[in-house]
């Protein structure tokens, strides 16, 4: 586990140092955490190797798709999958955009079930708007990061979270109701977070 750890810490910081210089960006999918995690993150969760294949695949349509069909439209977007299940978080400039973004998700073939999360928020400002809110909360996601790793009872590997202006979207799988709990409760006490909605499915081994 430490070294998972330090592999992720890493990744953030390039990430950051990077972003930081930028003006403007396209900010879809651009969690640093949740890239470098998925490099390792068969090492130790719980799903199996196909449903692991098949995510990944999922979200790499998803992607292409928004990019395609949305590309600089959105201010932010994100698709996370766990076993065939995707939540959509980030946030867009109209209502259309949103349940285009869900439609999209929608085509993609093996897709379950579908969260979607993505907020609807006017942007703050069009040169730096989205850069700020994405540093924003990275740093928290980074801090979720860090809490769920070092967390009793947690098995981070099994959980994706998202921060979109302070509002966390935990999501994956919990082997418990306790554990589901738990996350919750580690993630409220990350200096500004303002509120923590978890979508996790409880399913013991």
């Amino acid at each position: 586990m430490q070294i998972v750890k330090s592999i992720l810490f890493g990744g953030i910081l390039t990430v950051i140092l990077v972003f930081g210089e930028a003006k403007t960006v396209l900010a879809i999918d651009l969690n640093p955490l949740s890239m470098i995690k998925g490099a390792v993150e068969a090492i130790a969760e719980d799903r199996s190797s196909g449903d692991i294949a098949k995510d990944l695949a999922i979200k790499t349509e998803i992607t292409a798709k928004v990019i395609e069909k949305m590309g600089t439209d959105v201010i932010s977007l994100s698709a996370d999958v766990y076993e065939q299940n995707v939540m959509l978080t980030g946030a867009v400039k109209t209502k259309d955009q949103r349940k285009q973004a869900e439609k999209l998700t929608r085509e993609v073939e093996n897709v379950k079930k579908i969260y979607n999360e993505i907020l609807v928020i006017k942007p703050i400002d069009k040169e730096k708007g989205a850069v700020e809110n994405f540093v924003d909360d990275t740093v928290i996601e980074s801090k979720t990061n860090a809490l769920l790793l070092d967390a009793k009872g947690v098995n981070v590997t099994n959980f994706r979270w998202r921060s979109v202006g302070g509002k966390v979207f935990l999501f994956g799988r919990a082997l418990s109701q306790a554990e589901k709990e738990k996350a919750t409760k580690v993630v409220r006490t990350i200096k500004n977070v303002v509120s923590v909605k978890n979508l996790a499915k409880v399913r013991p081994k």
